[in-house]
């Protein structure tokens, strides 16, 4: 019934329109922020987990990005830059073609395909389609078919990064013999999840294993060693900065930065989840931020939202690969067997191996696309997580706010200090190497604004 009584309103638009002059179809930025915002709430609703919201991210963009490469002799396209991506196709309508509109079409094409929630986001597209149809008909025609014949192609594309067959691939395995290696951790006990992330196609980096970094300390509990003194570090901090109460800068920090998709909470018999970002969303909402404060015209915004996306994916393969190679047991599980059994760490232990902290090589990762589109001193006001509860923290540069993600992590009591520390490097020189590997722009004019908007 909803789909019959659609199609009538699109008749009737469509023959409107054609007994009156054609109206502009204006697309601005807060358009493609508003699809990008949609992506976000559906994978909220639908809890996608950190690493494969990367993915959920990054292929829409990619795709909106060629479109407008198309017309924008200023973009230069990644055909040829992105691992085993091809010259998407030309417009072959004799109508015109609004390449913004297929930007977008393509954009929610693409993420519909890579959500469970597809009505969440169907609804939206509707509503724009309707809207353009009546103002220009035959332009949004044309724009709509070719912005899913570009859809069509970065799928076929998507298709082929190994991710179906990760589906298929054996559940991780907790070694119980060795007190070293990870464990589930409670209140839910969830297994490891993604553990054959290494496994799918990069875009810029030549493999997962490429910013391979160096091992954690030995494990030993002997209370002399360098590991034992990093796990009683974090019971220590823990428990100095929950004494403070609410005044606890510390654990303010912990929170703000938590992103974890995975948060249960137990009520008598009942458990359920709490839904919250993922760590690539808040770098996304940055990104956001980052583009309103500097007025970012539409082809700068995705432009802004590709780097990002694609620095943010490629670090989550490479931190993955790290993790399930490591496989190092969480704080908790130690804390509790051999310190304090009572201790709980101030945010709940994500369901993966510790080493490195996944937010110290995502954040820099993605702080590094930032300031090399908008300047080393870019100061901002953070108000990612304020539909969450939290209040707006300020920063003065996308690394300052990387920096306090990643010792975020140990004021939350779930990473010790090499696995931030470490991951930082791990994120920056990724983050760095995407950035000197991927060449969007065949002229600087885009990029000229970073002196002038970092204020």
């Amino acid at each position: 019934m909803k789909i019959s009584k659609l199609i009538t309103i699109v008749l009737v638009v469509l023959l409107v329109s054609c007994g009156k002059e054609p109206e502009p179809i204006d697309i601005s930025p807060e358009h493609f922020h508003a699809s990008v915002d949609r992506l976000t709430d559906i994978m909220v609703h639908d809890i996608f987990s950190p690493p494969v919201a990367s993915r959920v991210y990054a292929y829409p963009n990619i795709a909106a990005y060629e479109i407008m490469a198309q017309e924008n002799s200023e973009l230069k396209s990644l055909a040829g830059q992105l691992t085993d991506l091809g010259a998407i196709p030309s417009p072959k309508a004799e109508a015109p073609v609004n390449f913004r509109v297929a930007a977008l079409v393509a954009h929610m094409d693409l993420g519909r395909r890579l959500i469970f929630s597809e009505d969440r986001l169907t609804t939206m597209r509707d509503s724009l389609y309707l809207d353009w149809g009546e103002k220009d008909a035959q332009t949004f025609e044309a724009s709509r078919d070719y912005g899913l014949e570009v859809a069509e192609f970065i799928a076929a594309w998507m298709d082929k990064d190994n991710y179906k067959q990760t589906r298929t691939m054996s559940k991780f395995t907790v070694d119980t013999s060795d007190p070293s290696r990870w464990q589930p951790t409670p209140p839910a006990y969830m297994e490891g999840i993604e553990p054959h992330w290494k496994e799918i196609r990069p875009f810029v980096i030549d493999s997962a294993n490429q910013f391979k970094p160096t091992p954690p300390p030995p494990f030993s509990m002997d209370p002399e060693s360098a590991f034992y003194k990093e796990v009683r570090e974090v019971y220590d901090i823990s428990n100095e900065i929950t004494a403070k109460g609410d005044e606890s800068e510390e654990v303010a920090i912990a929170q703000f930065w938590d992103c974890n998709p995975y948060v249960s909470v137990t009520r008598g018999h009942l458990m359920f989840a709490t839904k919250k970002i993922s760590p690539g969303a808040h770098w996304i909402g940055i990104t956001k931020i980052a583009c309103r404060k500097t007025d970012r015209d539409f082809d700068q915004t995705v432009q802004a939202y590709t780097k990002t996306s694609i620095a943010i994916m490629d670090g989550f393969i490479s931190c993955w690969d790290e993790k399930y190679r490591s496989n190092l047991i969480r704080p908790e599980t130690l804390i509790n067997e051999h310190i304090d059994e009572n201790w709980k760490p101030v945010l709940q232990t994500p369901p993966f191996p510790e080493y490195t902290s996944g937010h110290s090589v995502v954040s820099n990762a993605a702080a590094e696309a930032l300031t090399s589109l908008f300047g080393d001193d870019f100061a901002f006001d953070d108000d990612t997580e304020l539909a969450y509860g939290l209040p707006v923290r300020s920063f003065t540069s996308f690394r300052a706010a990387a920096e306090e993600a990643a010792i975020s992590r140990m004021y939350g009591g779930i990473h010790y200090r090499a696995a931030v520390e470490v991951g930082i490097t791990q994120g920056r020189n990724l983050g760095r190497f995407v950035v000197g590997n991927l060449q969007m722009e065949e002229q600087s004019s885009l990029a000229q604004n970073n002196s002038e908007n970092t204020n």
